[in-house]
């Protein structure tokens, strides 16, 4: 949906089709993160939440400049942003809450002969 603006009717299809993909470039490296984070939820976390953070200024100096209001500033980062963080965050506690569920069963087989 974000890369739909690539379409104009004064360029060529194939034109409009390498705007498309371009656009596109950053869901697809959001798309290999997950999967990251899919395969190692410890890792996908703590990428989720880097890249949360990590753009967090660059997204408050652009919008600063062009509206000069820290408040709006603020709330455009912590509506784009937050939710990388969060992602980020339930990735790590589901890697606890398996990690200590799998140790916990672990002692039950000890236990129990």
């Amino acid at each position: 949906m974000f890369a739909l603006d690539a379409f104009n009717h004064e360029k060529t299809i194939w034109q409009q089709i390498g705007d498309f993909l371009m656009h596109l470039i950053p869901s697809f490296i959001l798309i290999v993160f997950l999967i990251i984070a899919w395969k190692r939820e410890f890792i996908g976390g703590v990428l989720f939440i880097l890249i949360g953070l990590g753009f967090s200024p660059f997204i408050f100096l652009h919008n600063y400049n062009m509206n000069q209001s820290v408040w709006v500033s603020l709330m455009i980062v912590l509506i784009i942003t937050v939710p990388f963080i969060i992602v980020g965050i339930l990735f790590i506690v589901s890697h606890r809450m398996k990690k200590k569920n799998l140790s916990s069963s672990n002692k039950n087989h000890q236990t129990n002969p």
